[in-house]
């Protein structure tokens, strides 16, 4: 309720403008994209809240060292050692067949650039555990933000990524020059 509060004001009172698609109904893995900026993480628990979902999210794990631990967690974090991140993927299949039921936010390009590709973490995870894929983007070209369409992926790798990359053609985050093009390296070269 409180959460929900704290999103409708923000709402009413951000220059940014909440444009979305109805939030999913059922377990799914929540893409944040394009990640540019650290206030992506404002606006994706905004529009989480706004939309009533329960999102847990996936940071690196220096952010949950001291005192923001105990708040990053309850903001729904989960840490993730980079130097092993391909464990947290096990982590958060077993915790879906466990039956724990929420919206995982991803950020696959990473963050804030210095990236040629995004991680494919998001792919897999969505693969093991049968979730469904929900879009979520910022467009700071047009002040938009919200959520977009929910995709199954079929396991052809470059065809679900090509409908991903038509979603995101037009979206520039946050802070546009640092945007990453949606491809993963399982997809091999681009296509000229």
């Amino acid at each position: 309720m409180i959460r929900r509060l704290v999103a409708r004001a923000f709402w009413a009172l951000s220059r940014w403008k909440l444009v979305s698609s109805p939030a999913p109904s059922k377990p799914t893995v929540l893409i944040g994209a394009p990640h540019t900026s650290n206030w992506d993480f404002a606006l994706m628990l905004a529009i989480a809240w706004r939309q009533g979902i329960e999102v847990k999210w996936l940071g690196k794990d220096s952010l949950f060292k001291g005192w923001r631990g105990p708040l990053m967690r309850g903001l729904g974090g989960i840490p993730v050692d980079r130097a092993n991140a391909s464990g947290v993927v096990a982590e958060v299949v077993e915790r879906v067949r466990s039956g724990e039921v929420f919206g995982l936010v991803v950020t696959p390009d990473g963050t804030r650039g210095g990236h040629t590709h995004w991680k494919s973490g998001f792919y897999r995870i969505a693969l093991e555990t049968g979730l469904p894929v929900t879009l979520g983007y910022v467009d700071r070209t047009t002040m938009t933000t919200g959520l977009g369409p929910t995709l199954r992926l079929s396991g052809d790798v470059r065809a679900d990524m090509d409908r991903i990359r038509d979603f995101y053609a037009d979206k520039a985050g946050f802070t546009p020059a640092q945007r990453v093009e949606p491809r993963l390296r399982e997809e091999g070269p681009a296509e000229r």
